[in-house]
């Protein structure tokens, strides 16, 4: 009875904080289209000399935040494309730096500088977020608890005049949903629960810019 009570608050810890990732993954994606938003619409505000160059690179980093999602569950080409929106982003500050520089619309650029930096810290903030996973020992123990539980309960089993395949069948199918729904919600772009639908928020932008 004990060992099956770890195993229930084992995998009721695990699932509960495996579904609070999985609504902060789908925030963020929300939060990042925001600030793209706020930070595309305060170009207006620039010099119109600069406000070409800086559109069209954030057309390009929208573009390559959806290729870096669509390229998932490959982590190679997620990671070049990563890199690529990070050089985007360093080619939208340069351009809002000159900008600053020419000194023709100075409170514009005030404004418009802490909105790209909420664009870059999103950036950041959406990694982080995504690889942020329990330890694995976690899962060794989920792992270590069902078996001894399976084993606790074999023993005892040939006690018994019948064996229950009834029981036997559901403890195992049980424990194997259970634990995979917890992994697939810890990795919501390579399972069937995915969060593939919200980046629909970042097309929807992409549409706008056009």
């Amino acid at each position: 009875g004990a060992i099956f009570a770890l195993l229930g608050l084992m995998l009721a810890f695990s699932f509960s904080g495996a579904a609070t990732r999985f609504d902060a993954r789908r925030l963020l994606l929300v939060q990042e289209a925001n600030a793209i938003g706020t930070a595309y619409l305060r170009v207006d505000l620039l010099p119109a000399s600069a406000q070409p160059a800086i559109r069209d690179g954030f057309r390009r980093y929208v573009d390559s935040r959806l290729a870096t999602y669509r390229a998932l569950p490959d982590l190679a080409a997620a990671e070049a494309e990563l890199a690529r929106s990070a050089q985007i982003q360093n080619e939208i500050w340069a351009n809002a730096v000159a900008a600053s520089r020419a000194g023709t619309a100075p409170h514009a650029v005030i404004l418009f500088l802490p909105a790209l930096n909420a664009v870059i810290d999103s950036l950041t903030t959406e990694v982080m977020t995504s690889r942020l996973h329990p330890p694995t020992v976690i899962f060794i123990m989920l792992a270590v608890l069902a078996m001894a539980s399976s084993l606790l309960a074999g023993y005892d089993m040939p006690g018994g005049q019948h064996r229950s395949w009834v029981h036997v069948l559901a403890f195992a199918g049980i424990m194997a949903a259970s634990v995979y729904l917890i992994l697939d919600l810890e990795y919501p772009r390579v399972g069937l629960i995915r969060i593939d639908t919200f980046d629909q928020v970042l097309a929807d932008l992409r549409q706008s810019m056009k």
